[in-house]
């Protein structure tokens, strides 16, 4: 007879515990066990408990591959879900083996420790056994309903989305009052919104720093000419000759993707949006600022081209209908799209198409954390139809609209965009001083990409084993299809060839989870809450003439007091830091348990942490610190 050590580890928060009868199965190399139920004197699995148990066999089962586990009703009790952080194997012969789970459990759930040449088949196996997450409702696996709110959500109400809905709502009774709250600012922004040289620094490190793009040619649409710019420039040089220096040193960002989009009535009155198009220089003391701003696309009279030179509220209206153009385009492509929604289709390909004991699943799944859960709890509380947080919704005027914009965005999309490397490159952006997003993000980049190309060398020993894994090429299939939709233009892979196509991926995967999300969210609140400086609506259209703006024509133009004070909750809600967050690179839950990747992830966190260092030394001596691609405040996952 051959007896082996089992111990389970139950997780340690309050509603970990189970009271049902738990069984388990170990699947060896050279066989399984029967079938042995889990029961002990006293209380078994309870929060934070470490279980011991005994499994008899009669034969050897050789390499411990894949423990099973069944969970049933006990009695008359009604049946729960539980929490199993891991489980430990020990061989009569001393042999240790570490199963991983970190999920809640409802019925039948098997599990690898990892990928190895004698597990393929017992991968194959249990990918055959266990569907995984449906795209569109309940799990159904043998024996037992899982519900994807209580498997894979891991629904922990966390503290700081209850003090943010709470700010909310105190919020929300003072505007509907007409009253709104004096706002402690964090940062400068009340005090330099109206400078350009802070207008324009808002494009390399404002919360939507991926809009700024070289621009060798002026637009057709966009008839910007010498003079009209000249008195901004000085005369030392001129267009002309700033659009043919060696480096780009004239940028545009363009807000065409708002044409035509539909908007939204708020308080009985008909909101309005543009579609800017904004000309902007890197001076010789290195700053970027504004030349001219058109605030539709097609030229003509009665769309002016404005310019710093013009009576200062032309000017200043120019600037916040870009601002309020720029808080569009960032809420519902930059942040909601390209990390939030896309995040989400990482998350359901990877529970659907690879394993638990895959070490593609094991390297992602702290960077999925909570993604689908906030990603619901968004969709169902902030932006569904009749939500309260609906009417600041500007870009168009009903729900049934929300999918306009993201349709133009995805005949845009490209790899590239969201590569940082390729991005930086395609936007002409790469000698822009003081660029810090672009700084940062290229130190995290690289060492996100170090770290996942350790991991793939260390499992994939060549390219062929990366092409003959089918359910790595099958997750990849599945994002290129349902998340991607096919878009053979936008470069986006559909499968792996190469050990370094897949390590580029992944770095892609994790980087647009953690460091992307962090750098295109957590500075909202710092740019957003000086409403003026990011109006979330207008309530008259874009100025037709010069010299007919006013003070109080602008105090009109802006958004009411109850909008704002809705918009100013939205993105505390946003930006607010979570209690119990993990930031890039921490791995409470130890998914890898082999030595090598240990190593791996050790010299990941050591590289993040010099990282930090250099940000945090750099940000000393700057008036406007940007510290959002801090790996300390990087979080690992979108999960706010």
């Amino acid at each position: 007879m051959f007896v082996y050590k089992i111990q389970v580890v139950t997780g340690h928060f309050k509603c970990a515990r189970t009271l049902d009868s738990i069984s388990i199965i170990l699947i060896g190399s050279c066989g399984e066990s029967t079938k042995h139920k889990l029961d002990k004197w006293g209380k078994d699995f309870l929060p934070g408990a470490v279980d011991e148990y005994s499994v008899s066999s009669k034969e050897d089962l050789g390499e411990i591959l894949l423990v099973r586990i069944i969970k049933e009703q006990y009695l008359f009790f009604p049946t729960d879900t539980w929490f199993c952080s891991y489980i430990t194997v020990t061989c009569p012969k001393g042999e240790h083996y570490r199963f991983p789970l970190y999920k809640w459990i409802e019925g039948f759930y098997p599990e690898t420790r990892g990928m190895s040449d004698k597990e393929t088949e017992c991968l194959s196996q249990r990918h055959r056994e266990c569907e995984k997450v449906s795209a569109k409702g309940p799990v159904t696996v043998p024996g037992e309903r899982q519900s994807l709110e209580n498997t894979d959500l891991e629904l922990t109400w966390r503290e700081s989305v209850w003090n943010t809905v709470s700010l909310y709502f105190r919020l929300l009774v003072m505007g509907k009052r007409g009253e709104c709250p004096p706002i402690k600012l964090y940062n400068l922004t009340s005090e330099l919104w109206k400078e350009d040289t802070f207008f324009g620094y808002q494009f390399l490190n404002g919360p939507n720093p991926v809009m700024i793009k070289g621009c060798l040619r002026i637009p057709d649409n966009f008839p910007v000419a010498d003079v009209t710019v000249s008195a901004t420039m000085g005369p030392s040089t001129n267009l002309q000759t700033e659009l043919q220096v060696g480096r780009v040193n004239i940028f545009l960002a363009d807000y065409k993707i708002l044409e035509g989009i539909p908007t939204n009535v708020i308080n009985d009155e008909p909101q309005y949006l543009a579609a800017p198009m904004c000309l902007l220089w890197k001076s010789p003391q290195n700053k970027v600022v504004p030349l001219a701003i058109q605030l539709n696309q097609t030229p003509g009279e009665e769309n002016p081209i404005f310019m710093p030179t013009d009576p200062k509220w032309d000017w200043t209206l120019a600037k916040m209908w870009v601002r309020n153009s720029e808080y569009q385009v960032h809420q519902i492509v930059t942040r909601l799209l390209y990390t939030h929604l896309f995040a989400e289709v990482f998350t359901i390909a990877t529970n659907r198409q690879l394993p638990m004991g895959h070490p593609i699943y094991k390297l992602l799944v702290p960077h999925l954390r909570f993604t689908l859960w906030i990603n619901i709890l968004a969709r169902d509380g902030l932006i569904g139809p009749g939500s309260d947080f609906d009417q600041v919704k500007t870009f168009f005027s009903t729900s049934e609209d929300f999918p306009l914009v993201l349709a133009k965005a995805m005949t845009i999309l490209t790899y590239s965009a969201l590569c940082l490397p390729d991005d930086i490159e395609s936007r002409g952006v790469e000698f822009l001083p003081n660029y810090f997003y672009r700084d940062d993000g290229m130190k995290i980049w690289q060492a996100v990409k170090s770290f996942v190309a350790n991991i793939v060398r260390y499992y994939y020993p060549s390219d062929e084993s990366v092409y003959k894994d089918p359910e790595l090429q099958a997750w990849v299939a599945e994002i290129y299809k349902e998340g991607f939709l096919s878009l053979q233009s936008s470069g986006i892979p559909s499968s792996f060839a190469t050990r370094s196509e897949l390590i580029k991926y992944l770095t892609m995967v994790i980087f647009t989870c953690s460091a992307q999300h962090a750098a295109v969210n957590s500075g909202q609140f710092d740019f957003y809450s000086w409403m003026p400086n990011g109006p979330s609506t207008m309530r008259k259209p874009p100025p037709t003439t010069r010299g007919t703006a006013t003070y109080q024509s602008i105090l009109e133009t802006l958004p009411a007091v109850n909008v704002t004070a809705i918009s100013v909750a939205y993105v505390h809600l946003l930006s607010t830091e979570a209690m119990d967050r993990r930031p890039l690179g921490t791995y409470p839950d130890e998914h890898f348990t082999e030595e090598m990747p240990k190593i791996f992830i050790k010299e990941f966190q050591e590289k993040l942490a010099e990282i930090s260092k250099v940000v945090k030394e750099r940000n000393q001596s700057k008036r406007l610190k940007y510290h959002y691609l801090d790996p300390e405040v990087i979080e690992n996952s979108v999960s706010i």
